[in-house]
This record gives C-alpha cells, sequence and structure tokens, in this order.
C-alpha cells in the first residue's frame, strides 16, 4: 500500500491547507476547487487530507455506506435493521478525467433485467464517494456527459440510473475536490459554482522555501515510511483539532452583524443566486470553529470571502478570477458601521490585515501568490526587427455565426459539429463492441422475436439472449481543433484595422470556449512564422498571446500556412479523433521571397487535398479591394467572409457556405 505525502509536511500553501481543513471540519461549505500551475503540490495535499479525517460508522456488509443511525430507506443493499455500524476510514475515491459513464454511476445487467426482472446492479464511483471525498484531478478536462452526472448528484445528494425504465436509486453525498491548471482550460460555470471554496496556489518564490520543498520530496522518496513516522506528531494533533472543531461547530453563533457583511460583500460583488451568501455563512462558521471560538468575527468573513467569492463574482469574458482586497475591505467596513450590535471584531476588517491561516505546523510560510498572467512568451520569428510595431488592444467581442466542420465526426463530446457520441438523439442500432452502454430496446426486442419458439419459450416474457441485445447509435456534437492562422504582417498594421482583426479573433475565442473547442495560435510576419500557442485548451491563453501580438515587417503568407499545416499533422497523430477547422486571418497579401503569391497558394492547396474545412477572414479595407483573400480561400477549397460578415446578425448563410464548399473540394 502506498505512504501518502503527509498532509502537515506540505509547506507553504497556507490557503490551500486552509480551504481543505474547513471542508473537513464542516463538509457542508461545498468541496474545494484547487487553481494553479503543475508542480505545486495541488494533487498531494488533496490526496495527504484523506489520512486526517475522522473514521465514518457504516452498516456492516452495505457497498453504499449507509449510516447505520440513519439508513437510506431506499439503498439497494437494504432495508437495513437497527443496529451497532463498524468503523472504517473515510474514502477518497479518484474519478479519472477518462472515465465512462457506467464507471460513475454504476452499471446495470440489461440482460438479466429484461429476461429475468431482476435488478443486478454494480456500484460506481459516486456509490463508494459516499460520505467521503471525490476527488477530480485535471478537472476542467472532465467530459460534458460527466460533468451533468456530477451536478445532478450533487445538487439532489443521490445518484440514479435508469435504463429502459429499470432504475435503481442510492444516497451519494460527498465532499467534492478539484484540481485544475487554468492553462489547460477553464471550468463549465455550472460545475464551478458547484465548488464552495477555490484556491489559487503557485510555487513560491522564496529561495529557502523551494530549498525545504526539495528536501522534504527528495527524503519522502528515499523511504515514505520513516518520512511520514516523522510527522505522525503533527498529523495526529492537525486529526485532533479537526475532531474538536466538529464538536464546537454546532456552537458557533452566527450574529446578525457578520450576516449583514456576508450579504453586503455578495452584492458588492454582484454575484449571482444566493448560493454564495450561504457559503460565506458556513465559511465563516467553520473558520471560527477551527480557531476554537463560539462567535463568528469579522476576520472570518474577510476570509470566508477570499475563499468562496473569487470564482463567482461576475467578470469579463478571460478575466482571471480574483478579488478586489481594498474593495472587499470597504464594503466590510461600510457594513460593520451600519450595524453596532457589538458582534463584530471592534478593530474591523481593515485594521489587521489578511488574517494568517491556522492550518498546521508549517502554517508559517507565505500565502501562495496568484499565478502571474501570461508572460508572453512569443518567439520572434526571423526578420522582424524593422518596422515592428507595438501591440494594439483589442476591439469589444461580438457574438459569431457557428463555423462547424461539414460531416459526421467521432471526437470527444462538444458543441460544435455534428458527431457520433454516446449522447444525443438516437439515429440507429448495432451490436455493441465491448460492453452494453445505450440500449436500443426495440431493435433489441426485434431481433430476438423470431428465436422465441426455437427457445422454448412458454410465459409471457421474452427469451434474451446476449446476441440479441443492440447498441443504440447516437448522434451529438463534439469539440474541434479551431487553428488560427492570423497575419501580423505591416500590411495589417494600421491600429484601427488591427484592433478590429484581434476584436474579431477574440470573439471566435469566446465562440471556442463555450463550444468546448481546443484552440491553437500561428502567426506569420517578417520572413518567417510562429506557433504563438501550440493547441491547448486553454482558451485564456490564447486571448492573452493574442493581446500582446505586434505586427511588423512584410507577409510571408506560405510560412504560416505551411507552420499551421505542420501543427495540424502532429495534432492529428496525438488526438486522430479530433477533427479541425482553420480560420486564416489575413487580407490575402503575399511579399517576400521569391514567387511569394504562388507558393501560398501551392501551401493552400495541401489542405484542400486533405479536406481540412476552412474559412478565411478577409480583413481587407478600403473603397478598392483586391479580392486576394477571396482567392486563397478558393485554393483552400474553403470560405471567405469580411470582419462584418463574421457577426452573428450579419450572416445566416455562412455555415451553409463552408459545408456547402466542402462538398464540391471533396
Amino acid at each position: 500500500m502506498t505512504i501518502p505525502f503527509p498532509f502537515t509536511a506540505v509547506v507553504g500553501q497556507d490557503d490551500l491547507r486552509l480551504a481543505l481543513l474547513l471542508n473537513a471540519v464542516s463538509p457542508a461549505v461545498g468541496g474545494v476547487l484547487v487553481r494553479g500551475e503543475k508542480g505545486t503540490a495541488k494533487s498531494t495535499a488533496v490526496r495527504a487530507l484523506s489520512a486526517l479525517l475522522p473514521e465514518v460508522a457504516v452498516v456492516p456488509g452495505c457497498r453504499f455506506s449507509c449510516d447505520p443511525a440513519a439508513p437510506d430507506p431506499g439503498c439497494p443493499d437494504g432495508p437495513h435493521e437497527a443496529g451497532p455500524g463498524v468503523e472504517r476510514a473515510a474514502r477518497m475515491v479518484e474519478l479519472p478525467v477518462g472515465a465512462s459513464e457506467d464507471r460513475l454511476v454504476g452499471a446495470l445487467d440489461i440482460e438479466r433485467a429484461l429476461a429475468e426482472g431482476v435488478k443486478a446492479f454494480e456500484p460506481g464511483l459516486l456509490a463508494d464517494a459516499h460520505r467521503g471525498i471525490l476527488y477530480v484531478d485535471e478537472v476542467n478536462l472532465l467530459h460534458d456527459h460527466l460533468v451533468d452526472l456530477l451536478l445532478d448528484a450533487a445538487a439532489m445528494g443521490a445518484s440514479y440510473v435508469e435504463r429502459e425504465g429499470v432504475s435503481v436509486r442510492h444516497a451519494s453525498k460527498f465532499l467534492l475536490v478539484g484540481t485544475m491548471n487554468p492553462e489547460e482550460g477553464e471550468l463549465r460555470p455550472q460545475l464551478l459554482d458547484r465548488f464552495g471554496l477555490t484556491v489559487e496556489v503557485a510555487a513560491s518564490r522564496e529561495p529557502d522555501q523551494r530549498v525545504e520543498v526539495v528536501r522534504r520530496r527528495l527524503a519522502y522518496d528515499d523511504d515514505p515510511a520513516a518520512f511520514a513516522a516523522r510527522w505522525t506528531g503533527e498529523e495526529a494533533a492537525v486529526r485532533q483539532r479537526i475532531v474538536a472543531a466538529r464538536e464546537l461547530l454546532p456552537r458557533v453563533r452566527l450574529g446578525d452583524a457578520a450576516l449583514r457583511q456576508i450579504a453586503a460583500t455578495c452584492a458588492a460583488f454582484e454575484v449571482d443566486g444566493m448560493r454564495a451568501d450561504i457559503v460565506m455563512a458556513r465559511t465563516a462558521t467553520a473558520l471560527a470553529a477551527w480557531a476554537g471560538r463560539t462567535d463568528v468575527l469579522a476576520e472570518d468573513v474577510r476570509q470566508a470571502a477570499l475563499l468562496a467569492l473569487p470564482h463567482r463574482r461576475r467578470r469579463a469574458p478571460f478575466d482571471a478570477p480574483g478579488l478586489d482586497e481594498d474593495k472587499l475591505d470597504e464594503t466590510l467596513e461600510r457594513s460593520a458601521g451600519q450595524d453596532g450590535d457589538g458582534d463584530d471584531d471592534p478593530d474591523g476588517p481593515g485594521g489587521g490585515g489578511r488574517p494568517a491561516p491556522e492550518s498546521g505546523p508549517e502554517g508559517g510560510g507565505d500565502t501562495a501568490a496568484r499565478p502571474e498572467a501570461g508572460e508572453g512568451g512569443e518567439s520572434r520569428p526571423a526578420g522582424a526587427g524593422a518596422g515592428e510595431q507595438s501591440p494594439v488592444r483589442a476591439a469589444e467581442p461580438f457574438r459569431t455565426k457557428v463555423l462547424s466542420v461539414p460531416g459526421i465526426g467521432e471526437g470527444a463530446a462538444g458543441r460544435r459539429s455534428r458527431a457520433r457520441t454516446e449522447h444525443g438523439r438516437t439515429t440507429g442500432a448495432r451490436r455493441p463492441q465491448g460492453a452494453l452502454t445505450k440500449l436500443h430496446l426495440a431493435a433489441t426486442v426485434h431481433a430476438a422475436a423470431p428465436h422465441q419458439r426455437a427457445r422454448g419459450r412458454g410465459g409471457p416474457g421474452l427469451v434474451i439472449r446476449r446476441d440479441d441485445l443492440r447498441q443504440a447509435v447516437r448522434e451529438g456534437n463534439e469539440s474541434n481543433l479551431v487553428l488560427f492562422v492570423v497575419d501580423a504582417s505591416g500590411s495589417m498594421a494600421a491600429r484601427q484595422r488591427m484592433g478590429a482583426v484581434k476584436g474579431a479573433v477574440l470573439s471566435l475565442l469566446l465562440d471556442a470556449y463555450q463550444r468546448r473547442d481546443k484552440v491553437g495560435l500561428v502567426t506569420f510576419r517578417g520572413s518567417g512564422a510562429d506557433v504563438a500557442l501550440p493547441p491547448t485548451s486553454s482558451v485564456d491563453a490564447a486571448a492573452v498571446r493574442l493581446q500582446s501580438l505586434p505586427t511588423g515587417g512584410r507577409t510571408p503568407l506560405a510560412a504560416g500556412l505551411l507552420k499551421a499545416h505542420e501543427v495540424l499533422r502532429v495534432e492529428r497523430l496525438r488526438d486522430p479523433a479530433r477533427r479541425a477547422l482553420l480560420v486564416v486571418v489575413t487580407d490575402g497579401r503575399a511579399t517576400g521571397g521569391p514567387e511569394p503569391v504562388a507558393l501560398a497558394g501551392r501551401a493552400a492547396r495541401l489542405f484542400a487535398a486533405e479536406q481540412v474545412a476552412s474559412v478565411v477572414v478577409d480583413c481587407e479595407s478600403g473603397p478598392v479591394r483586391l479580392g486576394l483573400a477571396g482567392q486563397l480561400a478558393g485554393e483552400l477549397a474553403g470560405t471567405a467572409v469580411t470582419l462584418d460578415e463574421l457577426r452573428a446578425d450579419a450572416i445566416a448563410g455562412l455555415v451553409r457556405d463552408v459545408q456547402g464548399t466542402s462538398r464540391r473540394a471533396a
């Protein structure tokens, strides 16, 4: 058995440890979402938490962890008789990103259900996590249909499995903990709101603290048992403190002054709904219990806001989550001055600054800083020195018409192009390949009906064999790889013009985020092209690179197309099921080198030969137009659209044009 890294041995990361401990004290807080760069002990701290949780009493032999004091009356293993339970350690169940629906919610034996009327049910991860922790690493990469199931279970406290009229229900109340790297994509707003608290983590920039991190990690890797033994005392102390805080929690008083501060804070930051107020109240109460107090103070309310509100406040697209602490202090002071019942800290929230979290023996480290905003990271292509202009701010984004890839794919679930998926409308049936997941009842009955006499049927029910079962074929939508090829040359460098171009690309990026696409960004200027952002699920990262994009120099259109072709070739090897949509943003000019126009045409025909769906966003302006972007679209076997036509209210026929042109090319 693997020995986990001790929770109290984690260096720094005070906010992360405090948020996890508050949920251990009061699971009603609603879980934690940990956001941060890779290699910051996110997963290590979460996995270490399970060793600190108190044991739970369960009904002996119950696969669904029923509480013997209040067993679930609808438990599939019940009904349970009253009696003493058995103590066991609280579970931490990990949900893999690529898990199937059956693995998450459990599976019914459809064959036995149809032939014998027996509810033969194999529990899934939601049953295993009941009264424990459900941990999802890289939660932002979780497939949409699994997210929907998690949302249902979190909202109802139960999991339902229904297949063709056969239904099983069991309790599923768990502490949801997720970790994610924002560079790999953001989380759906519906699931984001289900996390009670959120924490931003980053590696310390203090050399001494980094040295201690390395020292402890090496000691743990050399001898995990000996390293864990060194921290036994600290682990026991934190475990006892959790138990004491749980016992104190029912006696903590949340006064009217604290409630008024909570309500005023949520209103000031314009959070949607009332969940934020409730989570803040529960968090402030848990903070007081963790500190050994029976009254909620202003410092508890402030700390609760910093943990519960950053992911809930209203923000513009591509804005990083966070909280304006000056505004928070002003709001708390103003609301405290409106109510003088004396429940709050007399010094007020603004006097002492942010309180130091009490999260264990190593809590003296610096609070983890938020990850720094995009650092640019763009390498300059060759020859892009002379005439280079500073980056131009993008125009306001707008709603665009949907651009889709023609045909039917089989890629990851999303919201852009048609595809055969596990979810969607039923379009046919086939024999199952592997485990049966979606039964097509009519096709199954049709396959079994001709054989009933030969099988000796004597009663009202059908005699079903495994060969009769048919899998439903369903059609839904997939996500795609949207690869942007942006002309950053001197011909695009007029400030007003480049601002409009960036605004259009930003609008398409926002559309890609909403449709769960992967995006990539290739730019060309001077005498070469640059992969500004390799294909990623982080649309935010693409937006940051776009904003810092400089312009100037010649127009190596062929180099940009060839670089894009190479990116698609590599990505096709990594993810062959994901289809691509090429979006070229240019005025169509090509300069530099011998025969630049002919070379660009040959590069464009590579995409046409491979039937890559493409759109050229024509950025040419002025009264005299050369129509070069339209010619490029013809070479690509795609379609051209102007910046004005890109708006949703201006191009009702764009999707038909993309699909029609691609079919003619095929």
